[in-house]
């Protein structure tokens, strides 16, 4: 009965404040432009829009399958990351679960999506997939190394037992290891598809990527599983750097000031190339990297 009450609450929390964040985030890139900017409700109002909405074409089996694919791994890591600390609700079924696994999932989207969109033929599709994993090749090696940070510090890849370890703020992550912070950080805005790392779905470039081909219920789930995901890694951030939470208000506070720190920088850096992002992966937040290694394993 507990998972049944758990699991749909998981799934709406992290539904309705992706929807919000990102509403937020057009009405704050407005406001720098002196623009006045949709609702903040736009992207619910027309996410749901969508969903009730017929497909107006479709390339066959795999173009319905890829889509599934993604929303499914989306739903999953949110409920193996556990949204709240030192309680019984929120938690989903992160017990059974840890970073090892999480990592795993976040591989789900990329594979569905570039099985739908290979399917379509749609030239700027394939070009944005292919964007898409010539980045994820650049941003995976320093987002798993921060991970493996966190993992060493602690000496556990369980998120609750990285939660207990930090009782105060002075006990955070963010403090105690500002390195792995910034390692995970950098790699974690191109990861949300945020600029300057916003290759894949350049409107200028590639119209909208691998989701040029999909429309009606396909693109209301498409856009679903992206905001549910990013509230997901926003909240695995907050477990891992920031202590946790103890109750929604205190998790949403700090799922937005990551989302905030987010906004503001892409909001002041212009795109990069491909090819300077994946350079500037294996430079910047793969060199702290290894100096935080060197920190962490020899000088503790």
């Amino acid at each position: 009965m507990h998972y049944v009450l758990d699991i749909p609450a998981m799934i709406a929390t992290s539904y309705v404040l992706g929807f919000l964040f990102y509403g937020f985030y057009r009405q704050y890139n407005a406001r720098i432009q002196r623009r006045w900017g949709p609702s903040i409700f736009q992207n619910l109002y027309d996410n749901l829009k969508f969903l009730f909405k017929s497909e107006t074409l479709s390339h066959g089996p795999m173009f319905f399958f890829g889509p599934m694919i993604i929303v499914s791994g989306a739903v999953t890591t949110v409920l193996f990351i556990p949204f709240l600390k030192d309680s019984i609700w929120l938690q989903g079924f992160s017990q059974y679960g840890n970073l090892i696994l999480i990592i795993y999932l976040f591989v789900l989207g990329p594979l569905g999506n570039a099985l739908a969109v290979g399917s379509s033929g749609n030239p700027f599709g394939v070009m944005g997939v292919t964007r898409g994993l010539t980045r994820l090749m650049g941003l995976e090696v320093p987002f798993f190394l921060g991970l493996a940070l966190v993992m060493l510090q602690y000496e556990t890849v369980s998120v609750h037992a990285i939660m207990a370890a930090q009782s105060g703020i002075g006990e955070w992550t963010l403090v105690t290891n500002p390195i792995a912070f910034l390692v995970m950080l950098l790699p974690f805005i191109a990861s949300m598809n945020s600029a300057p790392f916003d290759v894949v779905g350049a409107p200028q470039e590639v119209y909208a990527g691998p989701r040029v081909e999909f429309g009606g219920r396909f693109l209301g789930v498409l856009m679903t599983q992206n905001m549910m995901l990013s509230v997901g890694k926003l909240v695995l951030l907050v477990d891992l750097f920031l202590g946790g939470a103890t109750n929604v208000f205190t998790l949403i506070a700090k799922a937005f000031a990551l989302f905030l720190l987010i906004t503001s920088i892409s909001a002041v850096f212009p795109r990069l190339k491909t090819e300077q992002a994946v350079d500037f992966f294996w430079k910047v937040p793969l060199g702290l990297g290894v100096v935080g290694v060197v920190a962490t394993v020899w000088l503790q």
